[in-house]
């Protein structure tokens, strides 16, 4: 793949999540504290954010690194949510609830 490539991905998964999000590049810019035009900039890829920058944009949607990078993975919020509320789960409560996931993605 062509850095080239990478660099379109990475873009195109910023504005991806952010739409996710429902919050427009200049409130998301704002909100780290950047200049109004820098996610757009981002966005339609003129510049790539600093790793300092990456890792507040990672905290903004409250996913990691990993998780941003996760091209496949259409619902990263979700996906978080889910795995925050099953870490409090018993084991047995844990069990149920694959169980369930299981029957849930057998049957559709």
């Amino acid at each position: 793949m062509k850095k080239h490539t990478y660099r379109k991905e990475f873009c195109s998964r910023l504005t991806r999540l952010r739409m996710d999000k429902d919050v427009s590049a200049r409130d998301m810019s704002l909100s780290l504290g950047l200049s109004e035009s820098y996610i757009n900039k981002i966005e339609n890829e003129k510049t790539l954010p600093s790793m300092s920058t990456f890792f507040d944009i990672c905290d903004y949607f409250d996913i990691t690194p990993q998780e941003f990078f996760n091209m496949g993975e259409p619902f990263p919020f979700d996906i978080a949510v889910a795995i925050t509320e099953m870490n409090h789960m018993s084991k047995d409560q844990l069990s149920r609830m694959i169980a369930f996931m299981k029957d849930i993605n057998h049957h559709t």
